[in-house]
């Protein structure tokens, strides 16, 4: 996911640049967080549509905003661009993946 691999690349931009490399921190410039934010609501709404009707709408609603609830905690990590903040975010970003993961078990369960 370009989100997750943006949060590393975030974390080592300076290094990069130092020595050249091109990733996808350095190529969105400015615009990293807000592609790393459309990436992970691009993630959340695929995900949504891909279950409408093969799983309860309401496991679909509460597990999207668990998702959604997440990446604006990623946002409050990444948005002053710090190294700390950015390795947190990059972190932590399986249990993202973990909640679509569980709603769609548990969707399925219901």
């Amino acid at each position: 996911m370009l989100a997750y691999d943006t949060e590393y690349a975030m974390v080592d931009r300076d290094d990069d640049l130092r020595i050249g490399i091109k990733t996808s921190a350095i190529t969105l410039g400015r615009a990293d967080v807000p592609v790393v934010m459309l990436c992970y609501a691009g993630a959340i709404a695929v995900w949504g549509l891909s279950l409408i009707g093969r799983i309860p709408t309401l496991v679909i609603a509460l597990t999207a905003a668990a998702a959604a609830a997440q990446a604006v905690w990623h946002y409050t990590l990444i948005r002053d661009r710090s190294r700390d903040g950015c390795f947190r975010a990059f972190r932590v970003n399986h249990w993202f993946g973990f909640t679509l993961f569980a709603g769609t078990v548990a969707g399925y369960l219901v």
